[in-house]
């Protein structure tokens, strides 16, 4: 499989993406702190199936130019249609994880006719309590974060990302991940994600979508319980679930995780 890595102009500077193959175009959006990588063990099965994968650095990420403040989630949304202008893509199916499934949603609403399909991984329906504790704890350490002797502050990534994985993921994926957010940090982006993820409100905005959207999940995420609450507010939203697994479902179950949105994207044609 030949991978592609390409740049395209954006409205906060460049952005790079990365894809592959040259079948049916899917948009890929990251959560954060991560990058396009989180998506390299879904690429092969989404080609096999007779996709082109196009996954997305958003701004102040992976290897993608940061705003110069605090972006909101439409911000980030606007990355994607540039992407696929670069491309000559008129119309493509975008799947978001995350934060990722927050910027697929706003960009589902402002650019319905180039959306074939959304999937959406990832809904953020909490509670309010519950959402200025997250922002509290996730956001307040992000933006205490800071390099330490000897590479302390590697070592605390990878504790971190060891323990939400639950040991899952093996020392030479995890190094990827600890690169991937260090980019973020690089570029001074390192809490921006999730300050626009946790400031977002999704309930008004999945109720306004009307492109034909599916809502994916995985047993072990910590969305989860959202993701089922958004089935009920929700009913005619296609739901699909993957047994287990975490944060990184895409390294965990790649193939089960990309055969949820080959079969729905499938069904659609």
């Amino acid at each position: 499989m030949r991978l592609r890595r390409v740049y395209a102009d954006g409205p906060f500077g460049q952005i790079h993406f990365q894809s592959a193959g040259e079948g049916r175009p899917l948009v890929l959006l990251h959560q954060a702190i991560m990058a396009s990588g989180q998506f390299d063990n879904v690429f092969a099965p989404l080609v096999e199936a007779g996709f082109r994968p196009i996954a997305i650095d958003m701004p102040g990420f992976g290897l993608s130019d940061a705003p110069a403040n605090p972006p909101a989630i439409a911000d980030y949304a606007r990355c994607v249609a540039p992407v696929l202008d670069a491309l000559g893509v008129e119309k493509a199916a975008v799947a978001g994880h995350h934060t990722g499934a927050l910027v697929g949603t706003e960009f589902a609403l402002a650019a319905p006719e180039r959306v074939e399909a959304l999937i959406i991984h990832g809904p953020m329906i909490m509670p309010e309590d519950e959402r200025q504790a997250l922002t509290d704890d996730i956001c307040g350490r992000e933006k205490a974060f800071a390099a330490g002797p000897e590479g302390a502050h590697f070592v605390h990534v990878v504790k971190i990302r060891d323990w939400l994985a639950n040991g899952t993921i093996d020392p030479e994926r995890m190094t990827d991940y600890v690169v991937q957010a260090m980019q973020a940090y690089r570029l001074g982006a390192y809490w921006y994600g999730h300050a626009a993820a946790f400031a977002y409100r999704h309930e008004e905005p999945l109720a306004r979508l009307s492109v034909p959207t599916m809502l994916l999940t995985n047993t072990g995420d910590q969305t989860h319980p959202w993701a089922l609450q958004a089935r009920e507010m929700f009913p005619h939203f296609a739901f699909a679930e993957v047994e287990g697994g975490g944060i990184d479902i895409c390294d965990q179950a790649p193939q089960e995780w990309a055969q949820a949105i080959i079969t729905y994207l499938q069904g659609l044609a």
